[in-house]
Order: C-alpha cells, then sequence, then structure tokens
C-alpha cells in the first residue's frame, strides 16, 4: 500500500484534531513552526550538497509537512487552504512561463523556441509587473528582509545590477574590497566598535558582490569553505589524541603544523 497526499492531509488534520490530536501539534501556530521549516530546509540542503539522494527523498518529505502543516492552520482559521496554495502556486507558475505554456494553458505548447537570456529577461519583466501591481515601485521593494543575511545580499546586488547600477568587472570589485579592508584597518587602529562593526559589514557585503562577479552563490560557498573547516579541524584533534595530547594544550606552532598535515591528508 502507497499512502498520497490525500493520506498526508488527512494525518495532518488527525494530528491536529481538538480531541484526539498530538498535544505539541495543538500547540503550534504560524510563528512557532518557523524555526522547524528554516532547519528542515538547510537539512534538504546539507544531503543534496553530499549527494545523499536516499536522504534528499526523506528531507523533501519533512519540507512538504512543514507546507501541509501551515495549510491545516490556514484552513482552521479560514484563510486559506491546501487546495488554494496549490491552485495559487499553478497559476503563477503558468503565467511566469509563457514561453512554456501557449495561451496560458497547461497543455498550451509554445512552438518558438527561446534561451536562458530571453527567459531570465521575461521572467524580470513579468516580477515587475507583479511588484507594480501590488504598489511595490521601487526596485528593491519586494526583497525579503527575513532572508539570511549573504543571499539576501547577494539578491539586493542582483536586483540593483539588473538596472545598470553594478561594478563593470570582477577585478573592480576586487578593487573595491581591498578598499574596505583599508578602512577596515583604520578603523581597527582607531579602536571604534561602531566604527569596525560597520566596516566589517561593508568588507563582507563585497565579498558577496565579488563572489557573484564569479559567478557563484555566495551562501553554497560559504558552506562549502565551512564543511572543509570541520573536516580539517575534527582531523586535528584525531591527531592530537592519537598522539595522547590535549588539544587545547597545543602550541601555535604544533597547532601549525597539525592544520598543514590535515591539509594534505585531506587533499
Amino acid at each position: 500500500m502507497s499512502y498520497d497526499i490525500g493520506d498526508l492531509l488527512r494525518v495532518m488534520q488527525r494530528l491536529r484534531d481538538p480531541d484526539t490530536g498530538c498535544p505539541w501539534d495543538l500547540r503550534q501556530d504560524f510563528q512557532s513552526i518557523v524555526p522547524s521549516t528554516l532547519e528542515e530546509c538547510y537539512e534538504l540542503a546539507q544531503a543534496i550538497e553530499h549527494e545523499d539522494y536516499g536522504h534528499v527523498a526523506e528531507e523533501l518529505g519533512d519540507v512538504l509537512f512543514q507546507v501541509i502543516f501551515y495549510a491545516q492552520l490556514g484552513s482552521e482559521q479560514n484563510l486559506f487552504s491546501f487546495a488554494s496554495v496549490v491552485d495559487t502556486l499553478v497559476e503563477k507558475l503558468v503565467r511566469r512561463h509563457p514561453h512554456v505554456f501557449a495561451d496560458g494553458q497547461i497543455e498550451g505548447v509554445v512552438d518558438d523556441g527561446t534561451t536562458v537570456e530571453l527567459v531570465n529577461e521575461s521572467w524580470e519583466n513579468i516580477k515587475q509587473a507583479e511588484r507594480d501591481s501590488k504598489l511595490q515601485r521601487g526596485v528593491l521593494a519586494d526583497v525579503p528582509v527575513a532572508l539570511p543575511a549573504l543571499p539576501r545580499a547577494q539578491k539586493l546586488q542582483k536586483r540593483a545590477a539588473r538596472h545598470n547600477f553594478d561594478w563593470r568587472s570582477s577585478d573592480a570589485v576586487l578593487a573595491k574590497l581591498q578598499e574596505e579592508i583599508a578602512e577596515l584597518r583604520q578603523a581597527m587602529r582607531a579602536d571604534s566598535g561602531a566604527e569596525i562593526a560597520q566596516e566589517m559589514g561593508d568588507v563582507l557585503f563585497s565579498c558577496v558582490n565579488l563572489s557573484r562577479h564569479l559567478g557563484l552563490d555566495a551562501e553554497t560557498s560559504l558552506r562549502h569553505a565551512s564543511d572543509k573547516f570541520e573536516r580539517r579541524f575534527r582531523n586535528m584533534e584525531a591527531a592530537a589524541e592519537q598522539a595522547g595530547v590535549e588539544f587545547s594544550t597545543l602550541t601555535d606552532s604544533e597547532m601549525d603544523a597539525l592544520w598543514e598535515a590535515a591539509k594534505l591528508s585531506l587533499r
């Protein structure tokens, strides 16, 4: 027997049943499950990065459950339903892909070919029309404030770049990054906490800009760097333990030696 989406919706209804449901699920509201939603999305991203596709399927289920949970809450409060979520999504996908769905019909086929560049241009024009209809006049009007800092910075920069506010080359961005680092050094010499924090933010923002100009996703690059650091650090700890030495008692030069050895062994 295989379960389907109807079974999942029913399970969610049962979990939220006031008389026979789960006490934990009954206590939740829109705000309380947001941390779980973010956590599930990051766990999905991690499984994909590790190419653990069996785990990807499981994590996709966890993410889908979050959608079902919100839909149940919306239904209980007469705000929206799972059906309206699906209806809104399908309508939006069809509307935003006129190069695929002829005459706005799911089975409508467009005969003329297109390119990624034309698709991106059309997508942005459609998005701008949607912003206009919502009276979101500014170029940056609908960039979510709740996004994590790195992807939000990248999204702000990409949006501005589409309106010709951008550096002309990655070399120019690198020069700007070096300028921001120099200003950070100056703030550090002045020992001004507020100024240091501001200049550090400018350095990070410039790093995101450079990443974008190099065709890289800043969030993905940093996640990979963090994973690499963790692997190397664990290798150092293991080496210290094997030598019978407490890691925290190592000198700087001993730690440097272990770090270089970890880099070689994990290369």
